[in-house]
């Protein structure tokens, strides 16, 4: 199995003949290309075109983020799986008031799903919170009433205002609370965790989109626009709540994460470098853990089931199979 390269320090990526090799103040560090699927580069790395083509080659993205570890963009190679008939579907789809509605409820509603599995546990091991598992499910009766994706994504964003509610109730350390969801910039340490975890995920899913035949620029649930990819965001909601939040239940519960991870900066804070590793060495522990598939009768990895997802999607736009999002079993 391929697998994701991070890279942290500054310094120069290089080709040399049929491999690749990272160098900065430590020297030189030698990448596996043939074993890896795509680069996430947090440090400021120096890049030529020689490489680039290489990288095209040989199938690897690269992702590149900011000094606060936000996602900036991606080269994405020439698509290998390119495929004409695949995107006149999205559009297909896409421009159908009715048939993108109906995706869209669908994308919405497993988000739902895995947000209460998550209410559920916890629920299940005596933490109070009952009281927002039932405005949960009195918003999640109004999904199927709206009659355009702008009022669907309000009721899933209130929807997780009340899930957000339950954090400061699952989590018991008291350096970490969220009190309320900010974004550009995260105004306290929980809400910086979920903003980079989201980030990474969204990119781990366009990572995934990219060996499969669909058009990242094309969503159903978020609008098409001229700036960004919006598939990836559409996928990316199912399992939120199941990888991302699970994870930062983890990282802060272990005391893995902790106050001397973050800094402030320009009215926000932001992980440093340390616990930006952190993280993201927890987000691959659980991309390749593994879980027992249902319909498949095997266990698959979470990053395979990322990829499943996709390819439920393009057997509902092919007309084959309608689409039913993952939900988790807790």
């Amino acid at each position: 199995m391929k697998k994701s390269i991070y890279i942290f320090s500054s310094g120069e990526i290089h080709r040399k003949q049929n491999t690749i090799y990272f160098e900065g103040e430590r020297g030189k560090k030698y990448l596996p290309v043939e074993n890896v699927s795509d680069i996430y580069i947090f440090g400021e790395v120096t890049i030529n075109k020689k490489l680039l083509e290489y990288l095209c080659q040989m199938e690897v993205i690269l992702h590149f983020f900011n000094h606060h570890g936000y996602f900036t963009g991606t080269f994405y190679p020439r698509q290998h799986y390119n495929s004409g008939h695949m995107i006149l579907k999205q559009a297909e789809f896409y421009l159908d008031k009715e048939k993108r509605l109906d995706l869209a409820r669908r994308f919405t509603s497993g988000a739902v799903e895995n947000i209460k599995k998550v209410i559920r546990y916890y629920m299940n091991r005596k933490i109070s919170l009952s009281s927002i598992w039932d405005n949960i499910e009195n918003l999640e009766k109004s999904l199927k009433n709206q009659n355009s994706t702008e009022k669907i994504m309000a009721i899933e964003g209130n929807i997780r205002e009340q899930y957000y509610k339950a954090f400061d109730q699952i989590l018991t350390n008291p350096n970490f609370r969220l009190e309320q969801r900010s974004r550009r910039p995260p105004v306290n340490r929980l809400n910086a965790l979920i903003s980079f975890g989201n980030g990474l995920l969204y990119v781990a899913v366009l990572s995934e989109i990219y060996k499969t035949h669909l058009d990242p620029r094309i969503g159903f649930l978020h609008t098409t626009n001229f700036r960004r990819f919006t598939l990836n965001l559409d996928i990316a909601e199912i399992f939120k709540p199941i990888i991302v939040d699970r994870i930062i239940f983890t990282l802060v519960n272990k005391g893995m994460i902790q106050p001397k991870h973050f800094y402030e900066e320009a009215n926000g804070i932001f992980l440093k470098e340390n616990g930006r590793r952190t993280f993201i060495q927890e987000l691959e522990n659980r991309l390749l853990s593994t879980i027992e598939h249902r319909q498949l009768k095997r266990k698959v990895s979470y990053r395979r089931l990322i990829r499943l997802e996709l390819y439920k999607l393009e057997k509902h736009l092919l007309g084959e199979k309608p689409y039913t999002p993952f939900v988790s079993r807790w």
